[in-house]
């Protein structure tokens, strides 16, 4: 009598994740256009940001948000949205890239003027010695 190999099957178990490489915010199916944000629904942050340029996600577009936890029930509707925690809810977001190195650039553009401001008071304003700053 022949022996046939024994094929393995695939197991109906879901795959295992480390707890070093856990992580609750992850966001999996990013699209490289666009820089993504986990935004708490808290006050008016979530409109806040809508006025920066930023867009809420649907759970079609991002699909699962984080790492599978048992505390968590399906969102209702289509923003993609999940728990943090202490009964607060975080949003999904995402901004054009150019829209984002705009952003960055002005910001960067402010602590630069306001780190010049404070190099020079403190270059003429020096008792004795030498002032250098080097980044």
């Amino acid at each position: 009598m022949a022996k046939t190999a024994a094929v393995p099957e695939a197991s109906a178990r879901p795959r295992r994740t480390s707890l070093s490489q856990r992580n609750r915010l992850s966001i999996r199916n990013k699209d490289d256009g666009y820089f993504y944000r986990i935004v708490n629904d808290t006050d008016d942050r979530v409109e806040r940001m809508m006025e920066l340029g930023y867009e809420d996600c649907t759970k079609e577009s991002v699909g699962a948000t984080g790492d599978r936890r048992v505390d968590s029930a399906s969102p209702l509707g289509t923003t993609a949205h999940f728990s943090v925690g202490q009964n607060t809810k975080a949003v999904v977001m995402r901004q054009r890239k150019d829209y984002y190195a705009e952003d960055q650039a002005a910001k960067q553009a402010e602590i630069d003027e306001l780190e010049a401001t404070m190099k020079g008071e403190a270059r003429t304003k020096a008792d004795y010695g030498a002032l250098d700053l080097v980044r």
